[in-house]
């Protein structure tokens, strides 16, 4: 283990897993619990907002400029778990990182609003985006997890709509196969305290309501990626959707599409959450802002 700090995060996830039972608001609720402790850091200013019929928070810090770079991020969550709520601490340090303000969006979800509601809503929430003014070329999208696969479904929506696309776009952690086929599914299933293959597969099934999970905007590796904006990949070796980015990169290079892989030693599901605890997550996070300062602006 790298250090003390990330053997304590996870001990905690293994003694109590964020991902138990059948009962998704008792996953919701104890996810909620488990980020309601985090501190909101004193620079970085939250105001409610909406994004056409979307709902949606803005976070920037306080010395950002309103309108110079516009992040768009969908939290994660496996399409069934999370909320603006749940993520408020992680989105206002890429505020911070990026110089950027960020809009957190409150997406559908299942099992209340299945596949494609998620899709459905981060495409209008760009839509509404872009018809306030923002150009595209100042947009970045961002996510975690689900989120994460969210944005690579976002892109292939908008693509394949004739949209113009974002500057580029972040994956951090992402669930980008629904069929949950990958190798280390099974082979960094004791590795991971964070993500449990089955209850994986059963909140997958409860947004995917009889889907596809070969469907490209439920699944984007299996898409056809041509086209897409620079894309940036985050992901750790003990994370059983290590190779849901190491093969959607693959696929996506050899479609011609400028992606920057980086998979880091030992770190485990969105270690960027548990920042500033968390060493690697703080050069995480700072990494990221790097990306998108350069591209976005």
């Amino acid at each position: 283990m790298a250090n003390e700090a990330l053997a304590a995060i996870v001990e905690l996830f293994r003694s109590a897993p964020l991902l138990a039972g059948d009962d998704i608001g008792a996953m919701r609720a104890a996810m909620s619990a488990l980020t309601a402790a985090q501190s909101l850091a004193d620079d970085i200013d939250y105001a409610p907002t909406s994004l056409g019929s979307v709902g949606a928070e803005w976070a920037s810090a306080h010395d950002t400029a309103p309108a110079d770079r516009t992040v768009l991020y969908f939290h994660g969550g496996a399409y069934c778990l999370g909320s603006i709520a749940t993520h408020r601490t992680l989105v206002g340090n890429l505020a911070r990182a990026a110089s950027a303000r960020v809009a957190s969006v409150e997406y559908r979800l299942a099992p209340e609003d299945p596949f494609p509601a998620a899709v459905d809503d981060a495409v209008a929430a760009y839509r509404a985006l872009i018809a306030s003014g923002t150009p595209a070329t100042r947009i970045a999208f961002a996510g975690d997890s689900a989120g994460g696969g969210l944005t690579a479904a976002t892109l292939l929506a908008l693509r394949d709509a004739g949209d113009p696309l974002p500057a580029c776009a972040v994956c951090i952690s992402p669930w980008l196969d629904l069929s949950c086929s990958g190798d280390s599914m099974r082979t960094r299933a004791e590795q991971d305290p964070m993500i449990v293959p089955a209850q994986l597969r059963a909140l997958g099934e409860a947004y995917l309501a009889g889907a596809s999970p070969h469907a490209p905007l439920a699944s984007p590796v299996f898409g056809d990626l041509r086209g897409l904006p620079p894309i940036l990949i985050h992901v750790g070796t003990a994370e059983t959707l290590l190779d849901d980015s190491t093969r959607f990169a693959e696929r996506a290079l050899a479609a011609g599409v400028d992606v920057a892989l980086e998979v880091w030693d030992e770190m485990i599901h969105v270690w960027h959450a548990f920042a500033p605890l968390l060493p690697e997550a703080d050069r995480a996070i700072a990494g990221i802002g790097d990306y998108l300062r350069a591209r976005v602006r």
